[in-house]
């Protein structure tokens, strides 16, 4: 119920409504956090970000019954001074802002260090300066590349989940060589993160550190030249969806041999509600959300999608579904790789008692045919489309 009368906290207790104000709002995430926070609860969000796309149907029309509940604030963290304001205005702060597409790690190293650190650290300043509990995105990409990844490939050990499966408390972050610019991201989001852990530790923040393993669903990133730039390489997800609509083979960075492990959105979100609603349980505590229950190599997704999309398209899939392309080919000069991405959940399941539920397959279909039904027929207009002279 959108009103949330009578919900229960993990311990009991009656959740009170609570101000959030929520940095990202208009993003993937935020627009599905925002969503589920309107829809089954009673908490208010103020919603910050540059564009808000993705939850204008949360905005409008002034008769839904969360009316009042959600304002949308235009701003840009990086210089507007209504940012302080707006954080003391609300109970908890929730940083999801982020330059988070491996395509820009190292074509555009600055904006991407900018991004994740130094326009991050205002947010951490003025929750610690104020007395505000703050959940902070950060990513999976902290932990690097695993212990196993530097045995020989035949090395046994290389099976044992002591040197691949990533621990919030006790695995190394390990990443690549300065000139590998791909690791900018990672360092960032560590760096920010030590941050987050000091404020916590000497002047008592109040902080739930979030790290996110390839959340994927409905309204992720975007496909070039239709909801976004031509030129725009997104996430594995929608870059596979673009070839898709498109008819293309779905290119294969370096084979693809990497190994993830992919999530379903509204299990995430769910994940990130106890957060919210469980302060106690939360605070002071980083938590891997994933599902290494669905862990594939990228080559097994493009061929996984292959099939899903055929099945809600009613479309045959193409003759040669893949090809194989070199890192520096798609991603430039400086990039480099980790080799497995599995999440230990031993600490959330303790903590929240949380598990995801949703199947590899089922997700992909949900997905998929999201896509099918947003883009299909604007990618049929755009490429029919004569090319000017």
């Amino acid at each position: 119920m959108a009103n949330g009368a009578g919900r229960l906290d993990l311990d009991g207790r009656p959740i009170k409504p609570i101000t959030i104000c929520m940095i990202g709002a208009g993003g993937f995430i935020g627009s599905h956090l925002c969503e589920k926070l309107m829809t089954e609860t009673p908490h208010n969000v103020l919603a910050l970000d540059v564009y808000n796309d993705k939850i204008k149907h949360l905005l409008e029309p002034d008769t839904v019954e969360w009316a009042g509940r959600i304002q949308f604030h235009r701003i840009n963290i990086k210089h507007d001074s209504r940012l302080e304001g707006l954080i003391k205005m609300a109970d908890l702060t929730i940083n999801l802002a982020a330059i988070c597409t491996p395509a820009d790690y190292n074509t555009r190293p600055l904006d991407t260090i900018y991004s994740n650190f130094i326009d991050a650290l205002p947010v951490v300043k003025y929750c610690s300066e104020n007395n505000k509990r703050l959940i902070h995105f950060s990513t999976c990409e902290v932990y690097g590349k695993t212990i196993g990844s530097f045995l020989p490939k035949d090395h046994p050990l290389r099976q044992d989940p002591d040197f691949y499966v990533l621990k919030e408390d006790t695995s190394p972050c390990i990443f690549g060589s300065i000139e590998k610019q791909r690791w900018s991201y990672a360092c960032a989001k560590q760096l920010i993160e030590r941050l987050v852990y000091a404020e916590g530790a000497e002047n008592g923040l109040e902080f739930t550190i979030v790290r996110p393993f390839n959340w994927i669903g409905p309204r992720m990133d975007f496909i070039p030249g239709i909801d976004g730039p031509s030129e725009g390489v997104p996430r594995v997800l929608a870059c596979f969806s673009n070839n898709l609509l498109r008819r293309e083979p779905l290119k294969l960075v370096d084979g693809g041999e990497s190994q993830r492990t992919f999530i379903y959105i509204k299990d995430a979100i769910e994940a990130v509600l106890l957060m919210i609603e469980n302060p106690e349980r939360a605070n002071g505590h980083i938590f891997n959300v994933g599902n290494p229950n669905n862990e594939v190599t990228v080559r097994q997704l493009a061929e996984m999608m292959t099939e899903v999309y055929a099945k809600v398209s009613g479309e045959t899939a193409i003759e040669s579904p893949t090809i194989d392309v070199s890192s520096k080919e798609f991603y430039g000069e400086g990039y480099d790789d980790s080799d497995k991405r599995i999440p230990d959940m031993t600490i959330i399941n303790r903590q929240l008692g949380w598990n995801p539920k949703t199947s590899l397959w089922d997700l992909l279909e949900s997905t998929l045919t999201y896509q099918h039904r947003t883009y299909a027929e604007a990618v049929k207009k755009a490429t029919s489309k004569p090319v000017a002279s």
